[in-house]
């Protein structure tokens, strides 16, 4: 239940305001005086405090309306920083380029790319092809994975058709970049899985019948509207 109990403001303006800064590069400032335009007063740290409790809950929600992706990967890591120290956003894309998953890490490891990869397999079964760079702790992770499993997946270490999720990373980085890093890991963690939901539903990966019809903001209030139903 996506539950707006005890909140000044009703559910309307908070998913305008949280929709507004997950897709496009805004700070909280803002949409604080984008919204006193519209006549309502709402302050940045409300804003915030919004994207943090409702974000993670609307992507959660998006992930049993997601279309299924296929099962040649492209996976790679990119840079975001939290607090002025750089941490690893670890995301994969089919070769069609919808996106397959996400994880932020603290370290950029073995074990962080066996969090990242186990992450993704429960959500999206197991892929035919892994296709990463150079990164051996990454190639370290698919061998355990393939040695327990009965299933080989095909890695393949070419930088080129890697191409892909490294060009998929810019509309993550685009929308941040305003942001001035992240105040906590946990703020970082939330507001990103929001930022990643918005690109899927502009990708067309929500499932949803008629959801092709409506516009990205329709589909969004769309999915905002299931929650409220589970």
């Amino acid at each position: 239940m996506l539950a707006a109990k005890g909140m000044r403001f009703p559910i309307d303006v908070i998913l305008v305001c949280i929709r507004w800064y997950a897709a496009y590069p805004l700070s909280y400032r803002h949409l604080e005086e984008m919204m006193e335009e519209r006549g309502v007063f709402v302050d940045h740290s409300s804003i915030n405090r919004w994207a943090i409790r409702f974000l993670p809950l609307l992507e959660k929600v998006f992930c049993k309306y997601k279309r299924p992706v296929g099962g040649s990967w492209r996976m790679d890591e990119t840079y975001i920083k939290v607090k002025g120290v750089w941490k690893y956003l670890y995301r994969a894309v089919d070769k069609e380029g919808k996106t397959v998953d996400f994880l932020l890490t603290a370290q950029r490891d073995k074990a962080a790319a066996m969090r990242f990869f186990d992450k993704a397999m429960q959500a999206n079964d197991v892929p035919e092809k892994v296709t990463m760079d150079k990164s051996g702790a990454n190639k370290a992770a698919i061998d355990e994975i393939n040695a327990r499993s009965e299933t080989t997946i095909i890695v393949r270490q070419v930088k080129y058709l890697n191409n892909i999720v490294e060009q998929d990373h810019r509309a993550i980085k685009r929308v941040t970049k305003p942001m001035l890093n992240f105040k906590s890991f946990c703020a970082a963690k939330c507001v990103l899985a929001g930022i990643e939901l918005m690109h899927m539903i502009r990708k067309g990966q929500l499932m949803l019948q008629g959801c092709s019809e409506l516009s990205f903001a329709d589909q969004f209030y769309a999915l905002a509207g299931k929650i409220r139903l589970v």
